[in-house]
């Protein structure tokens, strides 16, 4: 029989459901924003070679987060438009639920949720799970990344043609460096600031060509000009 859960038991039942899994792990939520706690548990999972889909409809994520993610091999990610559902599956729970995937352990929401147990229900759970199934299906797989963008400045002659400018992650790579030693170096340099988790693009740092972009799947990231050296 399904059980009716309240804004803390869904948090507690989410946990469990993700700490749990041991074969699959099912997370389908309209956004795509993930807190330390989350992190910490999909980067165990993946250390345990656990199949991990995660279906989204947008993706708020950070520049470190996309990183981040990146190089979780165990963990896919699919877009699917107009997505609002959100169930959460393992191979033996499943809830579906008001709460949101970033929402996760913020426990000053109101929410609702109801608890399947497939050995307790079986059919309800299947039915749930093969619609988790179609959901994927209907999805696009992308593997979240930052995305490479060329652009042609106003003003350019054209004997300049045209200029590449290069997100932070694929100028890390060109230079030999890891994504999050280049941001260190932006920082550290005045070209970026650090603000309540965030990073932001200084006036130092439009002034040597950076960029701010904003991604409607990936979220926000930085552009650079390609022979650019912090």
């Amino acid at each position: 029989m399904a059980k009716f859960l309240n804004t803390s038991a869904t948090n507690y039942f989410l946990e469990e459901l993700i700490k749990n899994a041991k074969d699959r792990l099912i997370l389908i939520s309209p956004f795509l924003k993930l807190n330390d706690r989350m992190k910490e548990l999909l980067a165990d999972k993946n250390r345990l070679k656990i199949d991990v889909r995660i279906v989204y409809g947008k993706s708020e994520l950070q520049p470190e987060e996309i990183n981040w993610l990146k190089e979780l091999t165990y963990i896919r990610t699919s877009f699917c438009k107009n997505l609002h559902a959100k169930c959460y599956l393992n191979e033996e729970l499943c809830i579906i639920t008001s709460l949101n995937l970033y929402e996760f352990s913020q426990i000053n929401n109101n929410e609702m949720g109801v608890l399947i147990r497939r050995a307790d229900d079986a059919d309800l759970y299947k039915d749930a799970y093969e619609e988790a199934q179609r959901i994927i299906r209907i999805s696009d797989e992308v593997r979240i990344t930052l995305e490479r963008v060329t652009t042609e400045p106003e003003g350019k002659s054209d004997a300049d043609e045209k200029s590449e400018k290069l997100t932070s992650s694929k100028l890390a790579q060109k230079l030999g460096i890891k994504t999050n030693e280049f941001t260190e170096k932006l920082v550290t340099s005045g070209l970026l600031e650090l603000k309540d988790g965030k990073h932001y693009l200084t006036a130092k740092g439009k002034e040597v060509g950076g960029e701010f972009r904003m991604s409607s799947k990936y979220g926000p990231y930085f552009l650079w000009p390609e022979n650019f050296r912090p």
